[in-house]
């Protein structure tokens, strides 16, 4: 069996390139080599079997014809017969050399040729070559049987005639067909074996190649998702706190640090932004990989109190009844308050905000509302634009957890982002 592109690598790398080219060209073309070894080396005992004296049915049904006394036309005649007998002793080997060039195409031209020199003259070697080939290399078993059963026929219309023993003949069905036909169905079914084999091992290489492909584009997802979910997340608070501190800095030297260290803060965000499009180019589709450790939604209090530290005026409310819930939901509910949150402090800096978590019987609500954004003092810096992955992921994260994200504004310039995600178990 051949081998696959990588293991042709390894060979190449082992023997050269020139042994390797020569045994691909030789396992590419080894089947038609095969046909005209086949042919070459048939042709002399096609013509010792056809040549040969007795056996066949011409000569049995001429010879008496010789043997009595008649007139010198029908002498002739004989005669004639007997050289075009002949000559098709001499012609018919050529023609089963040709016919053995096209046993894989043509198998009926074979098995024809066959039958008339069985038939006529005894000979043996086409009829074992064409049920070899045609039971090794077809798989059309009603027409194998009808061939099996006219060689049977020719041989004991053959045997007949010369008047075989019933050894004799019983052998010469056992050689020339029982046993090529047999040989035959056994290399069919075995090739067919291996190429439904090689085709299995192929399909399984294909789809581990799939698979792995898969895992890949969900892994960068994952990356891609945490990354924003978490450096981001920090690195915004950085960016506001840092802001506030050059505002309100007492000295100039301390606003130059907190300048310095807004303006880095910025442009990690883009550059973490880049890296966030480049992870979800290559991309076919939502993943999800377990990270660890996760948040849920008894860490709502924190996130809130970083949240304020930083300046902001958060206010949390909870509605309904709290208790455990499906990790999952809990996972995605804390995400949207945290993406929510860092949209808030990007875009509105010093608008109230709300959180709220309802607990309801079938589903959770998550709800962050901000005020209008307040007018910008002079000298305040101007707020970090977000490069629009944030509520991609969120969406993402709500269609994994078959639930609905709805965000928009305010009539009077507020922004609201809403959950509702369904509750499938109990926790």
């Amino acid at each position: 069996m051949f081998y696959g592109e990588g293991e042709e690598r390894r060979l190449r790398a082992a023997f050269g390139d020139g042994p390797v080219r020569l045994w691909k060209w030789w396992w590419e073309r080894r089947h038609r080599l095969a046909d005209w070894f086949l042919a070459v080396c048939a042709f002399p005992w096609n013509a010792l079997f056809t040549l040969a004296p007795g056996g066949d049915l011409i000569r049995a049904l001429t010879a008496p014809l010789l043997a009595v006394d008649m007139p010198s036309p029908l002498q002739f005649a004989v005669l004639g017969t007997q050289a075009l007998a002949l000559a098709l002793a001499l012609v018919l080997p050529v023609a089963v050399s040709l016919t053995l060039l096209v046993r894989r195409t043509r198998p009926n031209w074979l098995m024809s040729t066959a039958l008339v020199l069985l038939l006529f003259f005894g000979n043996p070697v086409p009829c074992m070559l064409g049920l070899y080939s045609y039971a090794s290399w077809f798989t059309d078993r009603r027409r194998l049987a009808l061939w099996s059963a006219l060689m049977v026929a020719a041989v004991a219309g053959t045997s007949l005639v010369s008047q075989n023993g019933i050894a004799v003949t019983f052998l010469f069905l056992v050689m020339g067909v029982a046993l090529p036909l047999t040989l035959g169905l056994w290399v069919g079914t075995r090739r067919q074996l291996i190429g439904n084999l090689r085709e299995r091992a192929e399909r399984l290489e294909r789809e581990q190649h799939l698979l792995a492909d898969r895992a890949i584009n969900a892994e960068r997802t994952r990356i891609a998702r945490e990354m924003h979910d978490v450096v981001a997340h920090r690195v915004s608070m950085m960016v506001l706190r840092a802001g506030g501190l050059e505002v309100n800095a007492p000295d100039e030297r301390t606003a130059e640090a907190a300048g310095l260290i807004r303006t880095t803060g910025r442009k990690a965000l883009g550059e973490l932004r880049e890296i966030l499009g480049v992870l979800r180019e290559s991309t076919d589709g939502p993943g999800e990989a377990p990270t660890a450790p996760q948040p849920v939604l008894s860490d709502l209090a924190r996130l809130v109190g970083e949240w304020r530290s930083a300046g902001m005026g958060v206010e949390l409310v909870t509605g309904g009844r709290p208790r455990p819930l499906p990790a999952q939901a809990e996972r995605t509910a804390f995400r949207v308050v945290q993406e929510a949150l860092t949209n808030a402090g990007r875009h509105a800096p010093g608008a109230g905000v709300q959180v709220r978590v309802d607990y309801g019987e079938r589903d959770l609500e998550v709800a962050v509302s901000n005020e209008p954004r307040p007018p910008r003092a002079p000298g305040a810096p101007e707020p970090p634009r977000g490069g629009g992955y944030g509520l991609a992921g969120l969406r993402e994260r709500i269609v994994l957890a078959e639930g609905t994200l709805t965000a928009g504004p305010y009539p009077d310039g507020g922004w609201q982002v809403r959950a509702v995600l369904p509750l499938t178990g109990d926790g």
